[in-house]
């Protein structure tokens, strides 16, 4: 109740926390769940992060199967994620359980017209295609002060100068739809969060995070990342506990692990972590995969 609240005033943030909340106490009514699942999965949703969205969904399907708002909502993940084959496959099972839906009538009509006319982009794109994205946000310079958050400031072409009291920071995210106008925001509390960028080196894949809550651990989101595994691991290698999580360096040409079980903020917080372009990045291995070992090869690696 608390979390479907928080939805109506649009506070997705906290929404997403009650319906977790809600999860943790695991009640053992497994319809209840469902709800929650789904509901979880619109917050996620509206706060741009379609991977974890759909995955709330497909759980809560597991868990109800005739759960038609799972099946909408699973759907409409897919197809932010332009993967209209899946979009196409969620609807059609919707519509055996009710032919009449009208969101998965007009949904099933636009994947199968996107997909025939072979646009499919997917969420992910080659590292070197990365494109500035639109949205810019303005963050008071003494807010990162406070937290000993270090920027890397790239003007674009039509402003060269950046302001003495204020940090603009440039968003450079993946050209997808989920990071348009993605951008570091104060919540209401005084605390910030951040778009973060999730790069699979190894897959030439990427995640991208709208909204990570600088108090957030990076353990609660790979838990809902990897709850189910990605299409391209055909290894069954990303396992939320399997994962290592390293930031480099540029500069020094150095890699340094990250501790799951920290923080956001912890971790922008590291003498050596610069946030480039507004975008926190952090890169993602298979625990002791002979891929990891070929990239550290000559690297200066620096282990917890």
């Amino acid at each position: 109740n608390e979390g479907n609240e928080y939805f109506k005033e649009k506070d997705y943030g906290r929404a997403l926390a009650a319906y977790s909340e809600g999860l943790r106490r695991r009640c053992g009514d497994a319809e209840l769940d469902a709800v929650l699942l789904t509901n979880r999965a619109a917050a996620q949703f509206h706060l741009g992060n379609y991977r974890s969205a759909l995955n709330d969904a497909i759980q809560a399907k597991k868990l109800k199967p005739t759960h038609l708002k799972a099946i909408i909502r699973g759907a409409l993940c897919h197809m932010e994620l332009k993967n209209f084959v899946e979009a196409i496959a969620w609807c059609e099972e919707g519509l055996q359980i009710n032919s009449k839906e009208k969101k998965l009538v007009e949904m099933r009509a636009k994947a199968d017209k996107l997909k025939l006319e072979g646009t499919f982009l997917g969420t992910q794109t080659d590292f070197s295609s990365r494109r500035k994205c639109q949205g810019r946000a303005v963050v008071g310079s003494d807010l990162l002060c406070e937290r000993n958050i270090k920027l890397v400031l790239e003007p674009t072409d039509e402003e060269e100068e950046v302001s003495d009291g204020l940090a603009e920071i440039s968003l450079d995210g993946f050209h997808s739809g989920s990071a348009t106008g993605a951008k570091v925001h104060l919540e209401a509390d005084g605390s910030l969060s951040w778009p973060v960028l999730f790069l699979y080196p190894e897959h030439e894949q990427t995640d991208f995070t709208v909204a990570f809550h600088e108090s957030s651990r990076f353990i609660d989101h790979l838990m809902v990342m990897f709850a189910e595994l990605p299409p391209w691991d055909l290894e069954k290698k990303y396992l939320p506990n399997n994962l290592e999580l390293f930031f480099e360096d540029e500069e020094r040409e150095e890699m340094y692990e990250v501790n799951p079980e920290h923080t956001l903020l912890q971790v922008l917080q590291h003498e050596r972590y610069f946030v480039k372009a507004g975008t926190p990045t952090v890169l993602v291995f298979a625990k002791r995969s002979p891929f990891s070992k070929k990239y550290f090869s000559g690297k200066k690696v620096h282990r917890l």
